[in-house]
């Protein structure tokens, strides 16, 4: 019987390997076969969001395993070591993100020939054009002059073809394109409806934070003034924080937008979901513009995109900062309204 490894980085992305494995797709037939490895990043927020949904995980019969590889040299050192003879011993690898550094370094010392990718993250768009042109797997807001070897390597290694297959695993798939042998599924979240069921819906409206100042696309000082001028104009009540959000940028906007700043303990498809959710939800340009209309499908709550982010971004901001943002809005469901 074959052995599934699945090396995930962040909430979201342990989120859809769920659906991949557990859902309409039913990737993985045997759960106790699938084995997960956990990358753990440096920050508390998204380590505490991994915690709570790798607990979900376990409950649904994968086996859970958590890796420090990021506490130094010592701590990549005594992951690698632990992680070696599983990712050797596996006959399908399952990534959450082709684009991490990370995860291309651990590449080589695997040899399955079976690969599926299941981030739904926004970098799903990017990635057809890469494997497309046969490009090095780096991120679009790329500064650097030197590409990374691994990255170059990675693009060689999810191209199917010798042998390779390669399955996306994605809510994105409408359009998406990929070299010859490569397989798109559709993640329709049927998991996490049929877990959570339908949320209480309430009256009002909720905001989506963004962690685009903390990327350093949009100056602090101008994303804490616009959202909360956004907040005053639609009655905003909650805001749902990014988990990288900067603590004191969240307290101005508690206290200059008057909003409840709300941390989520779940990815926000799952918080939502347990609710009580607000009928009208604003989002920035993000993956929940794709995920959210599924996940919420039935509800009658409506998501409306500020799609005039673009003009916030600093002067300094890469070329492509606007272009990929505009796409990210433009390509969200169907149903969900713009707001320009």
């Amino acid at each position: 019987m074959s052995r599934t490894l699945a090396l995930v980085e962040s909430p979201a992305q342990l989120l859809n390997l769920l659906e991949w494995a557990l859902g309409e797709r039913a990737g993985a037939p045997d759960p106790a076969r699938c084995e997960v490895a956990v990358l753990l990043p440096r920050d508390t927020a998204t380590r505490h969001q991994l915690h709570t949904t790798a607990e979900l995980a376990e409950e649904e019969g994968l086996s859970v395993g958590r890796y420090d590889i990021r506490r130094g040299p010592a701590g990549f050192a005594l992951a690698v070591t632990a992680l070696a003879p599983r990712l050797a011993a596996a006959d399908r690898l399952v990534i959450g993100d082709p684009f991490s550094g990370m995860i291309q370094r651990l590449l080589p010392l695997c040899r399955a020939r079976d690969l599926v990718l299941v981030d739904d993250g926004t970098a799903t768009l990017e990635l057809s054009r890469e494997l497309l042109t046969g490009s090095p797997l780096v991120r679009w807001h790329h500064t650097g002059r030197r590409v990374p070897h691994a990255a170059a390597r990675a693009a060689r290694r999810l191209t199917p073809g010798e042998g390779r297959s390669l399955e996306v695993f994605s809510c994105l798939t409408a359009g998406l394109r990929l070299p010859p042998g490569g397989v798109a599924s559709a993640n329709t979240y049927t998991w996490a409806r049929h877990r959570f069921g339908s949320p209480q819906v309430r009256p009002g409206t909720d905001m989506i934070g963004s962690s685009l100042a903390e990327t350093g696309l949009i100056d602090a000082g101008r994303y804490v003034d616009e959202v909360t001028s956004i907040a005053h104009q639609w009655n905003v009540e909650r805001y749902y924080a990014h988990r990288r959000e900067d603590p004191e940028k969240l307290r101005l906007l508690a206290e200059l937008g008057e909003m409840e700043i709300v941390r989520p303990e779940l990815p926000l498809e799952l918080e939502l979901l347990r609710g009580p959710v607000a009928a009208e939800l604003i989002s920035l340009p993000s993956t929940v513009l794709h995920t959210l209309p599924l996940v919420l499908a039935g509800t009658g709550v409506r998501i409306t995109a500020c799609a005039e982010v673009t003009e916030w971004l600093r002067p300094q901001a890469p070329e492509r900062a606007a272009a990929f943002l505009e796409e990210v809005t433009a390509t969200g469901s169907p149903g969900t309204p713009l707001w320009l």
